[in-house]
């Protein structure tokens, strides 16, 4: 495990979920990360090669001194030597990933739209929690959509940095940010946008001072 340190605020860079993990699917997230994403997550369910996918993203993030975060899979990010592990809500408890990955891993935790969720996850020893969906998502359609309020009432309980996602995109961020989220997580809303990742991901950045 590296020892890069969770940022306070920026944008959460995730990956399409596609098993052809190839030069075009690698170029938008290194297109994201030029653009300015402060973190990726390699989010990809069924990879012919995860481990050669997740290995050359995560060189990628070594370069840019960015933190690498592997959705779900505690056992994948041991392997490729990943910064840390997202877990939701049906994946393994924040302990055996803490005891898997060691001291220094970042481990995220999955809120949905729930503040005590999140306080108790911070008291677990979670790095950051995360909320949403808060607008259309074409990456889960069907998701529970959380209200702004939920960010609110964590900013108001949690001091671990706080991650809103779902359908987030340049022009809509802002609302997020003024509630209480720190960081905005995005795969379409970047890798799909206008002019390209890297354009995009540069529009996302001016959110920020």
């Amino acid at each position: 495990m590296n020892s890069t340190v969770f940022p306070r605020h920026g944008l959460y860079l995730i990956s399409r979920d596609d098993p052809d993990t190839g030069p075009g699917w690698e170029r938008e997230l290194v297109d994201g990360i030029r653009g300015g994403a402060v973190v990726v997550q390699y989010r990809v369910k069924h990879a012919h090669d995860p481990v050669g996918s997740a290995t050359r993203i995560r060189a990628r993030c070594r370069v840019a001194g960015i933190p690498f975060i592997i959705n779900d899979d505690v056992d994948l990010a041991r392997a490729v030597g990943a910064d840390g592990v997202h877990l939701g809500g049906e994946d393994v408890d924040l302990m055996y990933a803490r005891d898997r990955l060691g001291a220094k891993a970042i481990i995220g935790i999955s809120c949905y739209d729930s503040p005590q969720r999140a306080v108790e996850a911070e008291q677990g020893g979670a790095d950051y929690v995360a909320f949403g969906r808060f607008f259309p998502s074409a990456t889960k359609p069907l998701a529970p959509c959380a209200p702004i309020e939920a960010l609110r009432e964590a900013r108001k309980r949690c001091s671990v940095p706080i991650v809103a996602i779902g359908g987030i995109t340049p022009e809509n961020g802002r609302l997020l940010l003024d509630a209480g989220a720190n960081l905005l997580a995005a795969i379409e809303g970047v890798l799909a946008g206008q002019g390209g990742p890297e354009s995009t991901a540069r529009r996302f950045r001016g959110l920020w001072p």
